[in-house]
């Protein structure tokens, strides 16, 4: 666990979170609009993060039937861009071993 704990202390350092490629932009472009659609399920509790930097429909009881289907497909788009982010920002700092790492940093982060 310390080893885990030093190569996440190394990388954060030595990784650029802020780089931002074409792709990494385009993520984040993405999560950006999807942001607005996914904030009031935020505030309601019915949506929250996880540990491991991703999102999860927490009580989907908050959430009138008629929409969890499309909540759950949102939930499902944030979570493959949060792993295409997380994927690109790795493979920016010509690192693509260190996105564990720089996932968990995001995890952490959010």
């Amino acid at each position: 666990m310390m080893v885990l704990g030093v190569l996440t202390t190394q990388v954060q350092a030595a990784a650029d979170l802020d780089v931002n490629t074409p792709a990494v932009a385009a993520v984040k472009a993405s999560m950006q609009s999807r942001h607005q659609l996914l904030a009031p399920y935020y505030q309601s509790g019915a949506v929250g993060l996880t540990a491991d930097g991703f999102v999860a429909v927490k009580d989907a009881g908050l959430v009138p039937l008629s929409q969890r289907s499309a909540l759950a497909a949102l939930a499902k788009e944030e979570n493959a861009d949060r792993s295409r982010l997380y994927q690109g920002i790795a493979a920016a700092n010509g690192h693509p071993e260190w996105e564990g790492e720089i996932q968990r940093t995001f995890a952490q982060r959010w």
